[in-house]
């Protein structure tokens, strides 16, 4: 190729990225104006603002302001509401008193309803759940509004649940599917979520059987910015993020459909969670699919939504939601084999292809997958290595990380054409067919082991085009090339960056893989570039210049700021108190308290309060004895009936407390907490002895009712916590600095006692 082709293709390529991410969401404009029966992003974000204010946790005060806020801007809607209140300890043994917010719209005929669906509880204990899930909630409102504005019958019901306690267990979706009566009326769950604050919004289905009816039904919603696919369908399936949706799928056989986003990821479960850090363009996002979706589903048959048949789909510019089935997969993966062989036959034929050359050319691709999966492997522990503050980043998203992500990936591009210049002599058709071997290879993986990625055999078939033009022609059209290449850099550049954003840099392999392997599929355009070794030195130079850029961004500020944690915690039994922290690089404000006298937690750490990511503390000081006092105990009721003995305990606070965590060994055949039973296969299967983890509304005292063997003595490890250890008139532990915040899934900001009983 000539210079300017050459040049002006990299710029074409480029473009098509930008504008794949460009397009996968709306963009933002103020529209407070819009008129009254259109979504509003700035209405909405007017809800956002007033549920996010303070963390609205289940027990914290403003629990309470955020129901009845919401209640309030149901009924002026005109929509009589009605509160749903009961204990459910979910499927984690996590209880909690759920208190779910219904409305419900009557339809102009009898059928299945449309339940849309958010939470309103923010994650204890800090966070103020802007995006997860005021984001959702709101766009319901602004949703519901939008649509009664019109003054329509719609031909369905639409039930409206605002669940509670959503993220101690999905215990307000567990509440409503077993007790609530209007559940055996609901056909399909829209649900809105999210775990970032920002970036598009994934629809992500949740069905028992197949879904071809779905996709069909959601193809003709015809929403605008469709970002879906049945890769991701499968990757969450496996993965143990569940959400509310994931109740009524599993206990109610009801269909549904998420709508999640995940960028800045750093600010999930955080106080940073705020309305100013929300993507307004998100926000937009979530009410471009709610609008069709909710004028299509509240009039459509939601009896027939259930399917045996499975569909693949993935979306691209200009085309939308791309779908088709299941059986399509082998003969489409067939036919790609057998293009394959009648082209190695033709360029055999044509004598453009040589068995030494195509040997050769799987020289490059090995090296650079080698080199690229190796790096990517390695690349999170070696960023802990050289910064240890990220340690601290439970999650493993940093904050600059997005710089990382496009520095490994330019270090994976310049490895690939470094790699193809050292073997610049092999000519194009015979450099292509190692790739097309590999791809060839993992799409007939795929379609053995995860069927959801069968449609990465589209890109494919574009490059065996792409070889096709090679192959005939000497010197082919260079845009022609890049056209079908748009397949790949459309269908796997937002993969590239959706892994380690929503899964940590930990998945940064990932991304250097998938970038490898993209590259490959773009070899009939870069083979041709005769200076491959100088992008090879200029993708390294930017490579060094995003990772100084990381560097330079590598700290905390009050913008980015470090996570931190503290607690003291107090032994009952034996009259001894610890400060204690999460934190493995102890900030300054911490070591106010975990000083250079700081040794290992020991036994706290064997049976602690829970988290999200197993979590234990690190480091513990002593600390002075606090007038604290601990729950009381009392025995109510112990008898023996057969070879069974039956113990009734009631566990009273003496302080206000938001959490009692039940740790006990014993053998325990059955287990009611507050009338509620615990679930036999977490029975079956406790880990570290948990028994419950009871999430406190009110200073409600915790009554047990357990069934032990005969001839068992019973011993009970109790850890009562609250999260007032900033404001109790007892310490005078001074704010964070405005660079730190409390550090989201453990236990935090917390009075721990720790108290051990034992029934003889």
């Amino acid at each position: 190729m000539k210079k300017i082709p050459s040049f002006l293709t990299l710029i074409l390529v480029l473009l098509a990225i930008f504008w794949g991410f460009k397009t996968s969401m709306p963009t933002y404009k103020s529209d407070i104006d819009n008129p009254i029966n259109s979504f509003s992003t700035d209405r909405a974000l007017e809800h956002v603002k007033a549920i996010s204010t303070k963390p609205h946790g289940v027990g914290f005060p403003a629990h309470r302001e955020v129901r009845n806020y919401i209640v309030s801007e149901l009924e002026k809607m005109g929509l009589e509401t009605y509160v749903q209140e009961g204990y459910t300890a979910g499927d984690w043994a996590n209880l909690s008193k759920a208190v779910n917010i219904l409305a419900r719209i009557k339809g102009a005929e009898e059928g299945k309803a449309l339940l849309l669906l958010s939470h309103y509880d923010s994650s204890p204990h800090s966070s103020l759940g802007a995006s997860d899930a005021g984001s959702g909630v709101a766009t319901i409102l602004e949703g519901i509004r939008a649509f009664l504005a019109t003054n329509p019958t719609p031909k369905n019901d639409i039930i409206i649940l605002i669940s509670d306690a959503e993220e101690l267990g999905l215990n307000g979706a567990d509440l409503f599917v077993k007790k609530h009566p209007w559940a055996k009326d609901v056909g399909l769950v829209l649900n809105f979520e999210a775990r970032g604050s920002g970036g598009p919004s994934y629809m992500l289905i949740e069905t028992n059987g197949g879904n071809s009816t779905l996709i069909e039904e959601f193809t003709k919603a015809n929403p605008k910015y469709p970002v879906a696919n049945s890769l991701v369908y499968s990757i969450y399936k496996m993965l143990p993020n569940d959400t509310d949706l994931t109740v009524f799928r599993e206990d109610g056989d009801i269909e549904g459909l998420n709508f999640a986003f995940i960028d800045d990821h750093y600010d999930y479960h955080t106080v940073r969670d705020s309305y100013e850090r929300l993507d307004k363009k998100t926000l937009a996002h979530q009410g471009s699919y709610l609008m069709p979706l909710l004028n299509h589903f509240s009039n459509a048959d939601l009896t027939i939504l259930k399917s045996e048949a499975d569909y693949i789909y993935f979306n691209v510019p200009f085309f939308g939601l791309v779908s088709y089935p299941f059986s399509w997969i082998w003969p489409m993966f067939a036919l790609g084999v057998v293009l394959f062989i009648i082209l190695l036959v033709l360029g055999f034929k044509k004598g453009v292809l040589h068995l030494k050359e195509i040997l050769q050319g799987f020289l490059p691709l090995l090296i650079a997958l080698v080199l690229t999966g190796l790096i990517g492997y390695y690349s999170w522990s070696v960023l802990k290595w050289l910064y240890p503050q990220y340690q601290d980043i439970l999650h493993g998203f940093t904050y600059n990380g997005y710089t990382y992500i496009m520095a490994f990936v330019l270090l994976t591009v310049a490895i690939c054409f470094w790699s193809y210049q050292k073997f610049k002599k092999i000519s194009t058709p015979n450099i292509l067919v190692a790739p097309i071997f590999i791809w060839l290879v993992l799409c007939g993986a795929m379609a053995f082991y995860l069927k959801g990625a069968s449609f990465f055999i589209v890109p494919t078939i574009a490059l065996l085009a792409s070889f096709l033009v090679v192959i005939n022609q000497k010197e082919p059209n260079p845009y022609l090339l890049v056209f079908l290449a748009l397949p790949a850099l459309w269908i796997y550049t937002p993969f590239i960056k959706m892994f380690p954003v929503g899964l940590g840099l930990k998945m940064m392999v990932a991304a250097t893989l998938l970038t490898t392997l993209t590259f490959f599929l773009l070899l009939p355009l870069f083979s041709f570039y005769k200076k491959k070794s100088r992008l090879a030195i200029l993708c390294f130079l930017l490579f060094i210049g995003f990772m100084i850029s990381a560097h330079f961004n590598s700290g905390f500020s009050e913008k980015n700021a470090k996570p931190t944690s503290l607690l003291y915690t107090l032994n009952a039994d034996t009259k001894t108190a610890k400060w204690a922290t999460y934190e493995k690089q102890i900030s300054a404000w911490t070591s106010q308290y975990i000083g250079d006298d700081k040794e290992d937690p020991k036994n706290l750490s064997s049976n602690t309060i829970s988290s999200k990511y197993g979590t234990g503390f690190t480091y513990t000081s002593n600390a002075p004895i606090k007038d604290i006092l601990p729950p009381t105990v009392e025995k109510t009721w112990d008898t023996i009936i057969g070879n069974k003995r039956l113990l009734e305990i009631c566990i009273t606070p003496n302080r206000d407390v938001n959490r009692l965590e039940i740790f006990t060994r014993d053998s325990i055949s059955n287990a009611r907490v507050n009338n509620t039973e615990l679930p036999d296969e977490f029975m079956a299967h406790r880990r570290r002895g948990k028994l419950v983890t009871h999430y406190i509304t009110n200073n409600t005292p915790t009554e047990l009712s357990l069934t032990i063997p005969t001839d068992s003595n019973l011993e009970l490890t109790l850890y009562e916590a609250s999260n007032d250890l900033l404001n109790n008139s007892l310490f005078t532990v001074p704010e964070r600095p405005i660079d730190n915040i409390p550090m989201p899934f453990v236990l935090n900001d917390a009075i721990l006692v720790t108290k051990t009983v034992k029934f003889e």
